[in-house]
């Protein structure tokens, strides 16, 4: 046993409702974590476990199978269980699952080093779920990387979860100032791409913002689309009810659906309307595909390679994490 494993000690408490055998596997996935473990070390029997901690073989058994099945520990007959690797599990939890998520989730696993296992699980906007996801991986994980959401029970329940091993992404909605986040913003940095785009907007009568009610999206795109419009005298309507979009010549159309971007489409092939002459639309949020639809669909959005990439680098450094990801400008034909 070497001077570092010697540092490592199992502490229970007994008064927690974490079960004795989650406490266990937590013991050894924060000492990997922190190196007090590496690979080849060999792990306390169970029967000593079981004698200074006060605990079941059962319980001892549990953990150690837990560990096994998660090929973080092995064992050796009449030698007893070692760390087999240095692996590491990460929580990726995102609101749903669309293109450009895709992205996002692809420039995050490809900046972690080999020995970082990614789970995703997706909360669908629903705090119940949320509230399961994070409930079940406490203790489990390295670190978590979590796309939050609107609810009054998001910031209780990541109570949890260790701030120093929490990292919040996208919405800075229901967050706390010491929390770790990598941030876009819905608002100032809208307002700014919407002004950036005036010039275009005058070649039209009006702006119809298209706001689906089963969304999600922040308001404040709404508040910010209104406040461009009021500051530079656009004529504008919203439009909640997806049923209701009609597309008419000479009108300009931001949404942040790609539904609505499908039927935009699609009505123009019926009423031959050419995108970017007779009719303008603005998508939000940048997907690969976008600069090969038509000939080239106009988006506004944040880097989602970029908050990927920094979510990726607060799993490999131990520091305080807390930027906001530049929301840019797009501009192709069909604006």
């Amino acid at each position: 046993m070497n001077e570092e494993q010697q540092k490592f000690v199992f502490v229970i408490n007994h008064d927690s409702d974490v079960p004795k055998y989650q406490q266990l596997v937590n013991g050894i996935n924060n000492a990997i974590a922190k190196n007090i473990l590496k690979k080849g070390d060999l792990l306390p029997s169970v029967n000593s476990i079981c004698k200074e901690n006060q605990l079941s073989r059962d319980t001892v058994f549990k953990a150690y199978t837990i560990l096994k099945d998660q090929k973080i520990i092995d064992s050796v007959p009449n030698k007893g269980y070692y760390v087999s690797g240095e692996t590491r599990k990460v929580l990726l939890v995102l609101d749903t699952f669309k293109a450009y998520k895709e992205v996002l989730y692809h420039s995050f696993v490809n900046n972690l080093p080999d020995n970082i296992i990614t789970d995703v699980q997706f909360h669908h906007y629903n705090i119940e779920v949320f509230k399961t996801i994070i409930n079940n991986s406490v203790g489990k994980y390295y670190k978590y990387v979590i796309m939050n959401f609107d609810d009054q029970e998001v910031s209780s329940t990541l109570s949890a979860i260790s701030n120093d091993k929490l990292l919040l992404i996208d919405w800075n909605i229901q967050s706390k100032k010491e929390n770790n986040y990598v941030f876009q913003d819905f608002g100032k940095a809208f307002y700014s791409s919407l002004k950036e785009a005036a010039d275009l907007f005058k070649r039209y009568k009006s702006i119809c913002f298209v706001y689906p009610n089963y969304t999600n999206h922040p308001k404040e795109t709404l508040e910010n689309f209104k406040k461009f419009c009021n500051d530079f005298n656009f004529k504008n309507e919203i439009i909640t009810d997806p049923k209701k979009f009609d597309i008419e010549k000479g009108i300009a159309y931001i949404s942040i659906s790609d539904r609505i971007l499908g039927h935009f489409l699609e009505q123009c092939k019926q009423k031959d309307f050419e995108p970017g002459q007779d009719v303008g639309f603005l998508s939000y949020n940048e997907t690969p595909m976008k600069k090969f639809i038509y000939k080239g669909i106009s988006v506004v959005s944040t880097d989602f390679n970029e908050i990927g990439t920094k979510a990726a680098a607060f799993i490999t450094h131990d520091e305080v994490m807390q930027c906001y990801v530049p929301t840019s400008l797009i501009l192709r034909e069909s604006l």
